[in-house]
């Protein structure tokens, strides 16, 4: 456990909030856990509406409303008017599906910006991936109505092994909706993704091409589309930084059930206990938790991050990684070419790049 008085804690920027695991799309890429939080157990309204304003008061900036599906809360309406009287700025994280045009309309006032999830540029692909039939039709009335209604529109594409060699028609697609910015995610693998990891995981042609598609387009589209590329981690030399500036240091999750979190997948981690939203306030659980302070800082780092030239870049990379390949959330992150571990990542990179024309998906349904 780190020193925490020797850890200068700064007030978190955004806030993810899950408030559900409903989806109609059953994504095998989808990133929430394998045991998933039913209806009933889902915070009600007053307890999102105060979590809201608590994370308002701590410094909280950005609000990211999601799920699975935000818009299967029938009071999802109420909880983003809550979100933004509270003085955050409302990003609404959405597959599309549900989001009926009187319900845009309502969300209006209150969200600053949408989040569109994209399976695939064609609907085959798109409600293969997606496992629901028209869902590809029916986002795209919704991407055309966000921008008709003036929104503005990121598109979230998660790329994997059967739609990367699309991702020059979907930098397209992007354009083409008035977008004013696109996430391209190769798949991360935590919760139902890593159950289809073998049938996901793009060859390392694919990422080199995907790399060079991304540059040449960046060059290209400066100033009309922003272009957020993810490379897929076991190709890389290093990790990336958890949560962007090392664990519990920039954001936090909220589940549906109430626990926070300091990332998505921080549950996979045993040992740790997450304190719910119920049981405790947002600014005690972030600065005194134990959960919080597990990884904070670089006390707890094995002796080989702690004397890396990187270890203030990335922070000893993904602790639910780790402990995904190797069993150890304090060990250094698998991907890292300096771990003692890194042979566990090349070898499921040999076994996963075996051809699979027809994927069997485990496909996420609650």
């Amino acid at each position: 456990m780190p020193d925490t008085a020797r850890i200068s804690v700064q007030p978190p920027i955004a806030m993810l909030a899950e408030l559900t695991h409903r989806c109609p799309l059953a994504c095998p890429y989808c990133s929430n856990p394998l045991e998933m939080t039913g209806r009933e157990a889902e915070l009600d309204t007053e307890t999102w509406l105060r979590a809201f304003r608590e994370a308002a008061e701590m410094g909280v900036l950005q609000l990211h409303l999601s799920g699975g599906e935000p818009v299967s809360r029938r009071d999802i309406v109420e909880l983003a008017k809550g979100a933004r009287e509270a003085g955050l700025y409302v990003n609404l994280i959405t597959s599309g599906i549900g989001l009926t045009d009187a319900r845009l309309q309502a969300l209006e006032p209150w969200v600053d910006h949408i989040q569109l999830s994209l399976q695939g540029v064609t609907a085959a692909v798109a409600d293969r991936i997606g496992g629901y039939t028209g869902g590809f039709e029916r986002k795209m009335h919704v991407a055309e109505r966000i921008g008709q209604m003036g929104f503005p529109l990121t598109l979230n594409a998660v790329m994997h092994r059967h739609n990367l060699d699309d991702l020059p028609a979907t930098l397209d697609m992007a354009v083409r909706l008035g977008a004013r910015r696109i996430e391209v995610a190769c798949v991360q693998f935590q919760g139902w993704a890593l159950k289809n990891r073998a049938m996901l995981q793009p060859s390392r042609d694919q990422v080199d091409e995907a790399k060079r598609i991304v540059a040449r387009a960046r060059r290209e589209l400066k100033g009309r589309l922003a272009i957020d590329f993810v490379p897929p981690d076991y190709y890389a030399d290093y990790p990336k930084a958890c949560m962007g500036g090392g664990w519990g240091s920039t954001g936090l999750n909220i589940a549906p059930d109430g626990k926070v979190l300091p990332c998505h997948a921080a549950e996979t981690i045993p040992g740790l206990t997450f304190r719910t939203i119920a049981e405790a306030g947002l600014r005690e659980i972030w600065y005194d938790s134990a959960a919080f302070n597990a990884f904070r800082g670089t006390d707890w780092m094995p002796e080989l991050c702690q004397t890396c030239d990187r270890r203030d870049v990335d922070f000893g990379g993904c602790r639910c990684q780790a402990m995904a390949i190797a069993g150890d959330p304090t060990a250094t992150d698998p991907v890292c070419r300096k771990s003692p571990h890194r042979a566990l990542v090349d070898a499921a990179l040999e076994i996963d790049v075996v051809d699979a024309a027809e994927p069997d998906f485990v496909y996420r349904r609650l």
